[in-house]
């Protein structure tokens, strides 16, 4: 079995839902973590949730809703379904809500995690400096996951040291991701996460078209060709570093 530790079901860009799953469960893809943006896609993932077996929530306020306060999310985490704070964290490639908002609602979500025990997923693009930043005034939460990771090595060693996951995406099939494919060979294989951010950055022989679930198999295979192991030997890994990494799970 494989788990996605990091999709978007309620996006599905216009496939039926029922297919999407049926067929990540056809790949062998038996879990699966639908991350929330903000309040409405928050919403949709917990009914998601809640109506499919091996699918889990998480309620977030992404760094491009920002401007929208944390207050409009408060209410989600006493929903049994959600096992997970995010997606949060900085993204200033785009600045879709100004960084001084971003920064607020990124240590807001922190203190969320640390106040419920709660693990968090972090979303960081063009904004690593600010990212370790918070942390080192919020503290980091038991259980941080670097979604999409997209570091090269420093990054890599730095999340690591926080005591982070990496979670790879399709990135990691693409052959001029030089800087990443360091970093997923020096990751340690206890802090190893595979993800599809579906519906976005499908991975290779996929790429160009709409990303689901079932394609996690491919970023799997990747990460094992990249580091010289079985196949084997990264499913299992990743499965069980998302039950660590999420206790909420039920493997």
């Amino acid at each position: 079995m494989y788990t996605d530790s990091h999709c978007h079901l309620y996006d599905t860009r216009g496939a039926d839902l029922d297919d999407v799953i049926t067929s990540a469960r056809a790949a062998g893809v038996t879990t699966m973590i639908t991350v929330g943006c903000d309040a409405a896609t928050t919403a949709q993932a917990i009914d998601i949730a809640s109506r499919y077996e091996g699918i889990y929530a998480t309620a977030g306020l992404h760094p491009h809703e920002a401007v929208h306060g944390v207050d409009t999310i408060q209410h989600f985490f006493d929903d049994a379904n959600v096992i997970a704070v995010g997606e949060a964290g900085l993204d200033y490639f785009y600045e879709h809500s100004p960084r001084a908002d971003q920064r607020v609602a990124f240590a807001a979500q922190i203190q969320i995690a640390h106040d419920r025990k709660l693990p968090l997923v972090v979303h960081t693009r063009d904004a690593w400096d600010d990212t370790f930043d918070v942390f080192a005034a919020e503290g980091t939460p038991e259980r941080t996951i670097f979604h999409c990771f997209t570091g090269g090595p420093e990054e890599a060693r730095r999340c690591l040291d926080m005591g982070a996951y990496l979670s790879f995406s399709g990135i990691v099939t693409f052959k001029t991701a030089t800087d990443l494919h360091d970093a997923a060979k020096l990751c340690p294989a206890d802090r190893m996460l595979a993800e599809t951010d579906s519906p976005y950055l499908a991975p290779i022989p996929h790429r160009g078209t709409t990303n689901r679930p079932a394609y996690v198999t491919h970023v799997v295979q990747a990460l094992a060709d990249l580091r010289g192991v079985p196949l084997d030997d990264v499913r299992r890994a990743t499965v069980e570093n998302a039950c660590l990494a999420f206790p909420g799970l039920r493997p």
